[in-house]
């Protein structure tokens, strides 16, 4: 039986996983009006506006000093690097071959986490990270096909991929700050640590927000406060809670999520492959999060029978 602390961490996780499906939707409608750099500025500023109003109200203060490596170097990959770079290589590839490479980040998390922080990899999670991978693969290749406009530039292909590589070492650093900061210390600040990264940006956000439609930035906003601000320090809380590798294999429902959102949102009707690679994409996640049955309930099981 579950405890009441891992049943809250799955939730928590849950929240994540739909919320980061959701960002794929609005990026698209905000990208189009906003260059990448000012796109990551605007939303980061909306989170930490919002990060910190909350910070306040709950009177938490500053992380402990033993955090702040941790925050320092996940802010910078992660909020910093990670989102102007997926910005700029979703302008250059299409949506299911950046979903593809970018989903190369869960195997290099898991990969980091047994490096650098000394994580198992049990045969559970590399069977669901295989499974889910190849789900991903398939709903990439598909939207790819699908798409009248789909297209792959070298450059792209690269950005996508240094997105996966600032994302999983986000991940990894963020992992030990939690050990000595709260959730939401450590992902107010790490978002802090991002948008002034990104202030050479905020020559180009303030003229983009005048002439952009009110939809876009709207949606720019929507991305700080939901895909930002909430669902970082939900992760966060649930990374807390278990080893870097699982939680990155669990954000492999993500493209299966993005198709089913882009179907009710924007009326892309995905095919039978796509479909497909979204059943693999979460039967892999059920995989890797699953825990071997122990001998003793093994045991009563066959006694019941």
């Amino acid at each position: 039986m579950q405890k009441p602390s891992s049943r809250l961490a799955l939730v928590a996780a849950g929240v994540t996983v739909v919320l980061w499906a959701s960002a794929f939707v609005s990026i698209r409608s905000a990208g189009a009006a906003y260059s990448p750099g000012a796109l990551a500025l605007g939303r980061l500023l909306s989170g930490v506006l919002v990060l910190g109003a909350v910070l306040l109200v709950r009177r938490e203060g500053l992380p402990p000093r033993a955090a702040w490596p941790g925050i320092a170097v996940s802010g910078l990959l992660w909020f910093g690097v990670y989102m102007v770079v997926l910005n700029w290589g979703e302008q250059e590839v299409d949506a299911g071959t950046a979903a593809m490479v970018v989903n190369v980040g869960p195997i290099l998390i898991a990969l980091l986490g047994a490096r650098f922080l000394g994580e198992s990899l049990p045969p559970r999670l590399l069977a669901g990270m295989a499974v889910s991978f190849a789900g991903a693969v398939t709903v990439g290749l598909s939207m790819s096909r699908g798409s009248a406009g789909g297209h792959a530039s070298v450059l792209g292909v690269a950005l996508c991929l240094l997105a996966a590589v600032a994302y999983a070492g986000g991940v990894v650093a963020q992992k030990p700050a939690l050990a000595h900061g709260s959730a939401l210390q450590v992902t107010t600040f790490g978002c802090l640590v991002g948008a002034v990264a990104c202030l050479p940006f905020a020559g180009q956000l303030a003229g983009e927000v005048g002439r952009a439609p009110l939809s876009a930035t709207l949606n720019m906003v929507y991305l700080g406060v939901f895909p930002t601000a909430l669902a970082f320090t939900t992760w966060a809380y649930a990374l807390a809670r278990t080893t870097a590798g699982r939680m990155g294999a669990t954000t492999y429902a993500v493209p299966a999520l993005v198709v089913l959102l882009a179907w009710a949102f924007l009326g892309e009707l995905p095919g039978p492959l796509t479909l497909a690679g979204g059943a693999l994409c979460l039967a892999g996640v059920a995989v890797s999060r699953s825990r071997p049955r122990s001998r003793s309930s093994a045991a009563g099981a066959a006694e019941s029978a």
